[in-house]
């Protein structure tokens, strides 16, 4: 008997079918969106075929199909398919005989969601049939299903595991294994032997925007949100896709460029860090900088309150440690009065008496305690002279620690190219990996960092030295002159933190080298230095003519010839 079968719209429909003819119903599927694409059509290529296959089979059982499923662009690893739960609620409100499927792995690809999908099937009293396997309800049909339900299964699952070791591979060669970032083009490109091979290339338009943006950020003088604005006016826009026309990028978007760590060459596949072989967009230097600088900025942002004022964060009660916090106080004029109060006594935490302060009595405290830290221009030379040949004592005994420190260098990586080696002839696992490329990538770094600063150490420290006894020598002038912005970037270069005494006096937490270069015994030292360098040149120049420096200072010894 031959089938009737009308396409209306997406479903097939009966017009008036024999009395006694039994029904049936189709489901198809294709696992993509491009499968189900290809071809411009709604359905692609493979649904016709599975379709006119289906009906054959209807022709063969004597069946005329009355509805037809289509689920294109779904797995079959999931069972909440739109088009297939339709189909179940249909089938029990239907008279149906016949469920038709062109192979097993159309409608399950995993035992479990295929018996509940039979089940529910014979629970209508629907025959599932398919139209390429000799597959029914008879004991040969039952036993075959269940063979092919298996081999499905193992075969979706042994898929996923090579897609998934072809994917490792393919990082850890430092290809790209996903779609590249917004700068880069995935492309296809032949070799040598003519063979295609998919790689990624730098996109002439984006790109150079996308480097323009790292290097912006990185001088601290943007935010992210003004980087919004200006790449937008710039013209940067996502990569237009055949689903999706190109847009203007979102604010989140702008972030997440930022902080990908690909651009500045790393390929991250499976928490895994490879190097890429693609060519990095920033130097790995800038791209580590915008890290820090998105940092302080976020720091900056959940600092940031009512009230504000360029001392907060910055003054604390002397009686309880507590931050000192902005209040205003209003008199019966109208006039405003800021106070510095303590945060512990107006919240009630502690038990401080701490009386509120005028701001512009603690804003002259601090210009006052300025004064009388600012060195003069011959201390300032006692300490850098005194420093700089502490400096160069240490860089001559370091000599075989530098020694030491190349050796495990290069014990390192040669233990983390063995490791590699290992995992590629599959000796040891992913997990394995990871963790042991983990710990060398640790100790790697440190060695690393100890070797940098034996060759830039010294001389970068030097240079911090100088600019701090510049600075230490000019404190008070530069302060006086600072809007209160750069009085904020003052103090949190000279203090962590600034304590007010009960009787109004301040005591100071200094920061970083200041601490070290206003310590009343490291003064003493310098002068006592100063004063036999000055002895020593004297006595050489008195005996040869010549000057010599050759004299070595002990802390708080003075020196030795």
């Amino acid at each position: 008997m031959m089938s009737k079968f009308v396409r209306s719209d997406r479903v097939g429909s009966l017009i008036d079918p024999p009395q006694g003819t039994a029904l049936a119903v189709s489901y198809l599927r294709v696992s993509t969106k491009e499968q189900a694409e290809k071809g411009g059509t709604d359905e692609g290529f493979s649904i016709p075929a599975q379709r006119e296959a289906n009906r054959r089979k209807a022709e063969q059982l004597g069946a005329v199909i009355v509805e037809e499923f289509i689920d294109a662009g779904e797995s079959a690893r999931k069972a909440d398919r739109p088009e297939l739960m339709r189909m179940i609620q249909y089938v029990k409100r239907s008279h149906v005989a016949y469920c038709i499927v062109h192979k097993v792995d159309r409608l399950a690809r995993n035992r479990a969601d295929d018996v509940t999908i039979h089940l529910a099937l014979q629970d209508a009293k629907v025959m599932l049939v398919s139209a390429t396997e000799n597959i029914d309800e008879t004991p040969s049909g039952m036993l075959l299903h269940g063979i092919m339900s298996t081999i499905a299964e193992f075969y979706s699952r042994n898929l996923a595991t090579e897609v998934i070791k072809g994917m490792t591979q393919k990082a850890a060669s430092g290809g790209t294994p996903s779609k590249a970032p917004i700068g880069y083009l995935n492309v296809h490109v032949r070799d040598e032997l003519g063979r295609e091979v998919r790689t990624v290339q730098l996109d002439p338009d984006r790109a150079p925007l996308i480097e323009w943006a790292y290097k912006a950020y990185a001088s601290g003088s943007w935010t992210v949100s003004q980087l919004h604005v200006e790449l937008t006016s710039r013209g940067l826009t996502s990569l237009a896709t055949p689903k999706r026309p190109s847009k203007t990028l979102a604010v989140s978007s702008v972030h997440r460029l930022l902080t990908n760590p690909y651009y500045k060459g790393d390929v991250i596949y499976r928490g895994v860090v490879y190097k890429g072989t693609h060519r990095p967009l920033v130097p790995a230097e800038v791209w580590y900088q915008v890290q820090s600088v998105l940092t302080a900025h976020k720091s900056a942002a959940e600092a940031t309150q009512l009230h504000d004022h360029y001392l907060k964060g910055t003054v604390y009660c002397g009686a309880c440690g507590s931050r000192l916090i902005v209040s205003n106080a209003k008199n019966r004029h109208g006039n405003v009065y800021p106070y510095f109060v303590c945060s512990g006594r107006h919240s009630k935490r502690t038990s401080c008496t701490r009386q509120a302060i005028l701001i512009e009595d603690v804003e002259h405290l601090i210009e006052d305690y300025y004064q009388r830290v600012q060195i003069t221009a011959a201390r300032r030379e006692a300490l850098a002279g005194m420093l700089h040949h502490e400096f160069d004592r240490l860089m001559s005994a370091e000599a075989d620690e530098l020694a030491q420190l190349t050796t495990n260098r290069d014990r390192l990586e040669h233990e983390q190219d063995r490791l590699m080696q290992a995992h590629y002839a599959d000796a040891i696992p992913l997990a394995v990996l990871k963790r042991e490329q983990d710990r060398i990538a640790g100790e790697l770094g440190l060695v690393n960092r100890r070797l940098e600063a034996h060759h830039g150490e010294y001389s970068e420290a030097r240079a911090h030295l100088d600019d701090a006894l510049n600075l230490l020598e000019h404190c008070a002038d530069i302060y006086s002159r600072c809007d209160d912005t750069n009085r904020r970037l003052c103090n949190q270069a000279f203090f962590t933190k600034i304590y007010l005494e009960e009787d109004d006096k301040l005591r100071v937490d200094s920061a970083g080298p200041f601490e070290m270069l206003l310590d009343p015994v490291i003064n003493a030292d310098a002068v006592i230095w100063a004063e036999n360098a000055h002895r020593a040149r004297t006595s050489t120049i008195d005996s040869s003519g010549q000057g010599s420096s050759l004299v070595r200072w002990v802390p708080q010894q003075g020196l030795e010839p």
